[in-house]
């Protein structure tokens, strides 16, 4: 070994050596974590990736793929005329007509049951009574079953008062008596539930669950049908044998015409073109959008949604079965204030899809 290798040599130790009492310091491995990445980079891999022979060449990291969570479908995206389908009978004028346009994402088929529901709370009454106490979590996040009886005059709503959210009977029909600010509380813990198993299992996170905005409920509500005035299409509420579409309030106060006296099953009739059930009647349902009679000029044009933190209405969507077919309608409006809790308003959730257009990857 000549003089030049030998000094060659020693400037490498030199170098190496602080590196190595580093590394056995656990110092590189802190700095990962500071950014976020932990002791062996996650399901991000290595954050000093990238740079070869002192050139940026960082590709696509490898082992990103985003399917529908267990329950959803997906949503696709596209334009639509946004708004009243047919006469504002009302006259409320707050449904104007607006093209918008829509990115992908996915929608629960159903809304969420008394089940899923139960499950949540219970384990908010497991693991979190230290945390929030247990009079929050059965005074705000638990249903209110009082509703039954409270929300209309002189109605005897004893049975389903007692029975509707414990009993194995009603396991599968959309959860009620859940105000808006509970409804986003199932959304983070589910949000929470689903990222911990990803991050357990060197996966990348997932978009947040969350309450869809107006438009895209409307959106997916009208299964791809421009100008639909309901999920099934136009312009009745039966089909040609007579039979109810939705559960609703037919012929002025018939509630059992449709086979339903009050909520049905979560999964009855028939679902829509995108494959969701009950976008009309049942129950109602939260979206994440504040209340606005100028919605239309005041929100964009590409993913509307309006939010006001000061605004305690809430838009409602979808009608229920306990109101007339008006309500039912793709493009009609309602609100509720976010506090109330209701036996015949329900939510369900939707997940960002990400990335590629679907088919076109």
């Amino acid at each position: 070994m000549n003089k030049r290798q030998m000094t060659t040599l020693v400037k490498a130790l030199m170098i190496a050596a602080p590196l190595v009492m580093l590394q056995s310091c656990g110092f590189l491995n802190k700095t990962k974590e500071k950014i976020g990445l932990g002791k062996k980079g996650g399901a991000e891999g290595d954050p000093l990736d990238g740079l070869v022979n002192g050139e940026v060449v960082a590709t696509a990291r490898k082992g990103w793929k985003q399917t529908a969570p267990t329950g959803m479908v997906l949503i696709p995206s596209g334009s639509f005329l946004m708004g009243q389908a047919d006469q504002d009978i009302l006259s409320s004028r707050v449904a104007m007509n607006k093209r918008v346009t829509i990115s992908p994402f996915y929608m629960d088929d159903t809304e969420i049951t008394n089940h899923e529901y139960r499950t949540f709370v219970n384990y908010m009454l497991a693991d979190s009574v230290s945390v929030l106490g247990e009079e929050f979590i059965m005074s705000k996040l638990y249903p209110d079953s009082t509703v039954w009886t409270r929300d209309f005059s002189y109605h005897n709503g004893d049975q389903m008062t007692e029975y509707y959210f414990d009993s194995p009977a009603f396991d599968m029909y959309p959860v009620v008596g859940v105000n808006w600010d509970a409804a986003n509380y199932y959304s983070e813990w589910r949000t929470k539930q689903y990222n911990a198993y990803r991050e357990e299992n060197g996966l990348f996170k997932s978009p947040a669950f969350r309450l869809p905005s107006e438009a895209e409920w409307e959106w997916a509500a009208r299964g791809g049908k421009e100008g639909a005035k309901y999920p099934w299409g136009n312009p009745y509420v039966a089909n040609g044998k007579g039979c109810f579409l939705a559960n609703f309030k037919p012929y002025r106060g018939n509630y059992r015409a449709d086979g339903y006296m009050y909520t049905s099953p979560a999964n009855a009739f028939n679902p829509n073109d995108y494959g969701l059930y009950n976008m009309a009647g049942n129950v109602s349902e939260w979206t994440i959008d504040a209340y606005s009679e100028s919605y239309i000029p005041l929100t964009w044009d590409l993913n509307p949604s309006y939010k006001d933190d000061d605004e305690p209405r809430k838009v409602i969507k979808g009608g229920s079965w306990k109101d007339v077919a008006y309500y039912l309608e793709t493009g009609t409006v309602a609100f509720e204030y976010k506090t109330a809790t209701r036996s015949y308003i329900g939510f369900r959730n939707v997940l960002d899809r990400l990335g590629t257009v679907p088919g076109r990857e």
